[in-house]
């Protein structure tokens, strides 16, 4: 007869069994893998440890815990991410919202225009939605927002978190800026920036879409594009908001300067660009 796992058990043997795989969040990856299972959140786990647990239920933290030790992304297990304090779903037809990407929202929210006046912002190659998303619900109601992306999958995964949040957003499939005609006061961009020739990255983003990863030109290529297309298509004074690698960033500033754009800030993975002039 299988002996039963408590709480207690389950944990210990997952975590031990997670950091031999090198996994260094094992213990916080064991609990949420084990709250989710359960329908719990990790206070009742820490409040339970003497619990048993459902054979049937244990069979599915197994097959969960499986999915962590073969690298597929716990958000992807889960279902969700948390994103500036709003939890989002996710699949594997959009990237895992980062942590970093967060400081695009609070530079956003610094540097944004604070009148009355109509304004637009659009979120190029959004996946999950998390940014454009979440300015929506942070900016003031003048602001018309715009999720975009090449993946029609992506956009339903969008639009679901639009409408779990209860953000008032709109969708369009498109290619960064082609076929763009509203014009823009706010661009967040975080677009593929990964070369495929960098050393050293996650074994987890096998798992995630590459053509949401991966650029040629080091990286750069659709970066590039963007910053060419963006003038014609922005207002006077207009935000272009780009995440990219910390190496990544001078060049991006230079070029930026080539096409009538001004650096106005750096903070973490985050550069601010801010449309100075140029022939449109």
């Amino acid at each position: 007869m299988q002996e039963k796992s408590t709480i207690t058990s389950w944990l210990a043997t997952a975590t031990n069994t997670l950091k031999q795989a090198d996994i260094a969040s094992a213990r916080l990856d064991a609990e949420l893998i084990l709250a989710n299972t359960l329908r719990k959140n990790r206070i009742y786990l820490h409040a339970h440890l003497d619990e048993e647990i459902d054979p049937r239920r244990v069979d599915i933290a197994e097959a969960r815990l499986s999915l962590r030790l073969d690298r597929v992304p716990l958000a992807y297990i889960l279902g969700e991410k948390e994103f500036y304090g709003r939890n989002f779903s996710v699949s594997p037809s959009v990237l895992v919202p980062r942590p970093e990407s967060e400081e695009m929202i609070n530079l956003l929210l610094k540097l944004a225009p604070q009148d009355d006046q109509p304004r637009t912002l659009i979120d190029i190659g959004t996946g999950s939605g998390c940014l454009g998303i979440t300015a929506a619900l942070e900016l003031p109601d003048n602001w018309h927002v715009v999720l975009s992306d090449i993946s029609p999958k992506a956009l339903l995964v969008a639009e679901k978190n639009a409408k779990k949040l209860g953000a008032k957003i709109f969708t369009q499939k498109q290619s960064l800026l082609l076929g763009q005609f509203e014009k823009l006061d706010c661009i967040l961009a975080n677009l593929p920036y990964v070369d495929k020739d960098w050393k050293n990255t996650s074994p987890e983003l096998r798992h995630e879409p590459s053509e949401a990863l991966y650029a040629s030109e080091g990286g750069l290529k659709l970066i590039r594009e963007l910053i060419q297309q963006a003038p014609k298509h922005m207002t006077d004074q207009g935000l272009l908001f780009i995440e990219a690698d910390e190496e990544q960033h001078q060049t991006i500033v230079a070029f930026g300067d080539q096409n009538g754009f001004l650096h106005l800030e750096t903070s973490g993975l985050i550069v601010v660009l801010r449309l100075v002039g140029t022939e449109r």
